[in-house]
């Protein structure tokens, strides 16, 4: 099963496709951390805005990087809590497009629990 996965929860734009759970195919990121330092920290207003600029490209590049089509997939995971609302919005609003588009079922990830989650891909 390969799982098309967004991160979108504060000031990067995460996308990766992951194999049965456990192994990751490709990720590909933007950081934003450089461009929020000018202002002391994290603007949500900035954050959301980055990750629709960003969100499509990186897609795409995960896709390609993971020698899959979206075809391939076969379910769409997103980060739903907790983060910025606007940055939240953004991934989800994106995945749950995604998902409907391909027809696959999408997979609500809780943030926190997707870092304990993480420690068992390779």
């Amino acid at each position: 099963m390969n799982i098309l996965a967004f991160e979108s929860s504060c000031d990067e734009t995460a996308v990766a496709v992951v194999r049965d759970g456990r192994q990751v195919l490709s990720d590909a990121i933007l950081s934003q951390a450089d461009m929020h330092a000018l202002y002391g920290g994290v603007v949500p207003e900035i954050a959301s805005r980055k990750h629709v600029q960003a969100i499509t490209a990186l897609t795409d590049k995960a896709l390609s990087d993971a020698g899959l089509t979206k075809k391939d997939i076969d379910a769409v995971a997103v980060t739903y809590a907790p983060g910025l609302i606007g940055a939240v919005l953004v991934g989800v609003s994106f995945a749950k497009s995604a998902a409907y588009a391909l027809g696959v079922p999408l997979i609500p990830v809780h943030h926190v629990r997707g870092h304990i989650a993480a420690n068992y891909l390779a």
